[in-house]
């Protein structure tokens, strides 16, 4: 089942358990605005290439719309489309007031220089420029973008609309970054793993963690779990995978990666089959790379008592059953992942404000959201008696849903 249908199917699980009626239903669905455009640039050699640019914009009834924009050869419209909703989910659940939106460019970053990147962000920027804006729509770095890339959307939007740091987050710390943004989403998922154990009477101290990717989100993950007492037992990327039952020592591991761009050949732990990394005996299974890789062939295997998703649709629909069925506990990434966005609202904030905050205060700041969203999940489980996936679902799906009726917009 690919994401689009997944996030349909949950949405509409949700949409039976809070009983709304099918016009309502329809409406929710239905992406507000999807926009595409023809990107034509000079590359370094003077001929000209074109590549196709796109967002979908998907609700806005509880604020801005507020989601990635990805640099991928690959850009599937179902897929872009199931993101940009779940991204409305998301910030509900989260309760952070914007809506969900989601683009990007059809484009292999790998193969262009940097001066062909930004004269492609910037022709993008132009072409989309009155359709995105501080209380409109504010892109983010996803795959294949940066803080770079966010600098210079920043930079042709303000040509337009005059300096406006707020139109995109993510962006350097020099142009009205927030601190603590690198961190957030991996910062976030120990908070809610946190939240989960203590749930459960347990704490992250002296549990077994497993952790598949080791990109942004994974090795903060990674870190910060090791701070707090966990055992990192395997870890994979792309490069392979590895393994030590005694807990891997993540410092001198992210020093390895540093330099050797993956965690392959790292002389503190065994080398294991990278197929097999979310089938290795631990406590806490975090899947932090690509969605669909826990499914039907593998759901059976897993040896994890708790599953946090800090990847997006990494648990198929299928997988979902089996593992229930088991007794294995799921944290769902639109819960589980939310502390990116979360952090994004707070360099928005401050952006407005024209006011910085330190690093302490934005992980406050997010401990506190993180600890009310699981409150707020909690809650809709019991009133619903339904699993988290369900809980959380039901929470985003009813605030949007509320906020559609009370602004007069329901067909």
């Amino acid at each position: 089942m690919n994401a689009l249908a997944a996030t349909n199917r949950n949405f509409k699980l949700a949409a039976r358990l809070l009983g709304l009626d099918s016009k309502l239903e329809k409406s929710l669905l239905i992406p507000f605005r999807e926009i595409k455009v023809e990107c034509t640039i000079p590359k370094d050699d003077g001929t000209l290439v074109s590549y196709v640019g796109f967002r979908v914009q998907h609700d806005n009834a509880r604020g801005p719309m507020k989601g990635g924009i990805r640099y991928h050869p690959e850009v599937d419209p179902d897929e872009v489309n199931a993101l940009a909703q779940l991204m409305t989910w998301k910030t509900a659940v989260a309760n952070i007031p914007y809506g969900g939106a989601k683009g990007g460019i059809g484009c292999n970053p790998g193969e262009l220089s940097i001066s062909e990147l930004e004269r492609l962000t910037r022709v993008f920027t132009q072409k989309i420029h009155d359709l995105i804006g501080i209380h409109t729509d504010v892109p983010a770095p996803d795959m294949g973008t940066n803080p770079q890339t966010m600098a210079w959307i920043l930079d042709e939007y303000s040509k337009f609309h005059g300096y406006s740091p707020a139109v995109v987050t993510g962006k350097p710390i020099d142009l009205g970054g927030s601190l603590g943004r690198d961190a957030a989403t991996g910062r976030g998922v120990l908070f809610a793993t946190e939240a989960l154990l203590n749930d459960h009477g347990k704490s992250v101290s002296g549990q077994r963690f497993v952790i598949q990717g080791f990109g942004n989100v994974g090795s903060w993950a990674a870190q910060l779990i090791h701070e707090a007492g966990g055992k990192v037992v395997a870890v994979s990327d792309i490069s392979g995978a590895i393994r030590d039952k005694n807990g891997i020592d993540i410092p001198s591991l992210m020093k390895h990666v540093k330099e050797h761009k993956g965690v392959k050949g790292f002389g503190g732990a065994n080398a294991i089959d990278a197929n097999s990394i979310l089938v290795e005996d631990c406590d806490i299974l975090i899947p932090a790379a690509l969605g669909g890789v826990i499914n039907k062939e593998n759901a059976n295997e897993i040896k994890a008592k708790f599953i946090i998703e800090a990847a997006n649709h990494p648990t198929d629909p299928e997988a979902d059953e089996i593992l229930t069925k088991k007794g294995v506990v799921i944290l769902p990434d639109i819960f589980a992942n939310s502390g990116g966005v979360t952090v994004s609202y707070f360099e928005w904030v401050q952006n407005i404000q024209g006011f910085m905050w330190d690093e302490a205060k934005v992980n406050t700041e997010l401990k506190k959201y993180i600890g009310q969203g699981f409150k707020d999940v909690k809650e809709m489980c019991k009133t619903h008696n339904c699993d988290l996936r369900m809980g959380a679902f039901t929470l985003g799906v009813n605030r949007v849903a509320r906020a559609t009726v009370l602004r007069g917009w329901e067909a």
